[in-house]
């Protein structure tokens, strides 16, 4: 399903996005949840916890402006599409900091609006959707394959690190750890990055010859080894998404 995040902190204007917005999804038929924001404090709030696939955003706002938000949002998000609207075009070239699909200035056309969403959901990747069954010592657990930052594997059970701070611990596992961990690999954006770990690399914020840190500080080893391949492997993943920021 399609979360879109809408934040303007005008009113009116915040629900004329929302009701283009909603006209799209109907026109086109699509399945999605849509979530509007009086304030970018709210939306950081939110995408703690939150994943959105598609962010509107306001530039002039209280506090956090647009731009501000813009490049936080990316920083914690390499792939989310992110559409600007705004009364103020002089921030056009600023705004491309967070590398926006579109930088529209208001009054908003309906259509120009839904020429600008095509072209996000046209990119949008909803493999997130895939998930995997962790059976834990008490439990089973469906975990969303986008909810998981990475997985190590010790004393033969596995840990799940997911993005919101969580951390699930499957029960032993009879099967080695490439044969339990094998479904994940449908997911593209999932790497190999040592014998005992597996990493998401849209959650990645740094890399360096021997480690990945991922968004929220956690530091993933990088076997020397298997170092030509992943960052071969990463690189490519870099360039298909447009580059880490």
């Amino acid at each position: 399903m399609l979360c879109i995040a809408i934040c303007d902190d005008i009113s009116q204007e915040l629900e004329g996005l929302v009701s283009f917005t909603n006209q799209y999804l109907t026109a086109n038929g699509l399945d999605a949840v849509v979530k509007k924001f009086s304030h970018p404090d709210a939306l950081l709030k939110a995408i703690e916890k939150e994943h959105f696939h598609l962010y509107i955003l306001d530039i002039v706002m209280p506090l956090v402006n647009g731009l501000e938000l813009g490049k936080e949002i990316r920083r914690l998000d390499h792939v989310a599409q992110i559409i600007y609207v705004t009364t103020e075009p002089q921030f056009a070239l600023q705004a491309y900091a967070a590398s926006p699909i579109n930088y529209l200035v208001k009054p908003i056309e309906k259509q120009q609006l839904f020429d600008t969403l095509s072209m996000a959901t046209a990119k949008v990747d909803l493999d997130e959707e895939r998930t995997f069954k962790v059976k834990t010592a008490d439990s089973l657990r469906v975990i969303k394959l986008s909810d998981i930052a990475c997985c190590e594997y010790h004393n033969h059970a596995v840990t799940f690190y997911l993005t919101n701070g969580e951390e699930v611990c499957s029960r032993t596992i009879r099967e080695n750890f490439s044969q339990y961990s094998a479904p994940i690999f449908k997911d593209r954006r999932f790497l190999r990055c040592h014998a005992s770990f597996v990493v998401n690399m849209r959650w990645v914020e740094r890399f360096s010859k021997d480690s990945f840190t991922l968004c929220g500080g956690k530091i993933v080893p990088i076997a020397a080894k298997q170092y030509p391949a992943v960052r071969d492997t990463f690189m490519d993943y870099l360039m298909t998404k447009g580059g880490l920021r």
